[in-house]
């Protein structure tokens, strides 16, 4: 089915964005989500919050080792922040609205008030927060589908807040006239020498968690870089395992795929056996990637976040805390991609009592064209304090 539908231009295959469901969509902004998606994790468990971690590419003893983490300055397993993700099917892309519309995690605004401990569990509330109207390369007309969601611990109290957005996408458009991935649908698979290969593994080798001994903000330079981290090259199979501890947005089997569809009208689409499958193969089909416009099988948004968040937990140790965290997507990372983030600081201030540090991050792939942009704001440990 794919493969003829990709020699057959002009054929369309999707719901388009309409201006009734738009304007349904946008009467619901401002209210509560009642009776949410469930989420995959509900506690943050060792196992939940390990799965995750590894999910990323993440070892931080702090969050992956029992006896470390109990001898640490947390005195025991703590979730790192983007676990939260884990909580929420809402902050990780689950848009409501506009049935049939391709929607691509976009980025996020995080801010954490404290951290998340072994065994705690989290409730959520969450709202459309605003509906914003794009012309992008990518498919034409596109809208930026925003929500909000508040995260609240074992006492009651906000251990976070966050912002997500979604773009919903005309698949056929994006398919047939979008302009951003003309060049790149039409490149050969990038093959990777062992040199290049070794680049990789070299900083794989190197990368450092900063762990018990402390950073203090004393120390730290504006201008300061962080060491370069690497990601990939990228694998079907490394989507999959992200999934794995994500929980992914429509990932179901038999009765309960069968239920989400019937469900959901518009969210099936038949794969070439004739079944309606989730949009989310576009992950792992390549062929499902080409339909709706993208250059090939992608990550996922969060996940990429959480590879920013990633770099920051590192360098800022066991003492350090996360306290904010942006992330602006640019373009999908098909498998095959490399992506290296770099960060560097480019402010220190104190506020609040804490003493805070601010830095700026970009990733790009193995061809140098920008992947994702982030900040982050981290609190840090004073020598006179």
């Amino acid at each position: 089915m794919s493969a003829s539908v990709l020699e057959q231009p002009g054929t369309r295959l999707f719901p388009k964005i309409t201006q009734q469901a738009l304007d349904d969509l946008r009467a619901r902004i401002g209210k509560p989500i009642e009776n949410t998606v469930e989420p995959w994790n509900h506690e943050a468990t060792r196992d939940n919050i390990r799965h995750y971690a590894h999910g990323i590419g993440d070892d931080n003893p702090l969050w992956c080792d029992p006896a470390y983490a109990e001898r640490s300055s947390q005195g025991g397993i703590v979730a790192l922040p983007s676990f939260l993700f884990t909580t929420s099917r809402i902050i990780s892309g689950y848009v409501g609205g506009l049935p049939g519309v391709h929607a691509m995690w976009s980025g996020a605004d995080w801010r954490w008030h404290r951290w998340v401990r072994r065994n705690e569990t989290i409730r959520t509330e969450a709202h459309l927060a605003d509906l914003v109207e794009h012309d992008t390369g990518f498919a034409g007309r596109a809208i930026r589908q925003v929500y909000h969601v508040d995260f609240y611990g074992d006492g009651g109290d906000k251990v976070a807040e966050a912002e997500s957005w979604c773009f919903r996408t005309d698949r056929d458009a994006a398919r047939e006239q979008g302009t951003k991935y003309r060049d790149v649908k039409n490149k050969p698979p990038r093959v990777y020498t062992e040199e290049e290969l070794q680049r990789v593994y070299k900083l794989y080798e190197a990368e450092e968690v900063r762990g018990a001994t402390p950073r203090y903000w004393e120390d730290v330079q504006v201008g300061e870089a962080l060491p370069t981290m690497a990601k990939g090259p990228m694998t079907v199979t490394g989507f999959v395992a992200f999934a794995q501890g994500w929980g992914g947005l429509y990932i179901r089997a038999n009765k309960l795929a069968w239920r989400q569809i019937r469900n959901h009208p518009g969210l099936g689409i038949k794969n070439r056996f004739g079944i309606p499958d989730c949009p989310e193969r576009v992950h792992w089909e390549p062929e499902m990637a080409l339909m709706v416009g993208a250059p090939g099988a992608y990550d996922y948004g969060p996940e990429r976040c959480s590879w920013l968040t990633h770099q920051m937990t590192n360098w800022m140790g066991d003492d350090g805390f996360l306290v904010r965290a942006t992330s602006k997507l640019r373009r999908h990372n098909p498998e095959g991609d490399l992506l290296f983030i770099d960060g560097k600081v480019t402010g220190k201030r104190q506020e609040g009592g804490r003493h805070l540090v601010d830095i700026e991050q970009q990733a790009v792939n193995q061809d140098g064209e920008l992947s994702v942009l982030g900040t982050g704001t981290v609190a840090l440990p004073s020598r006179g304090h």
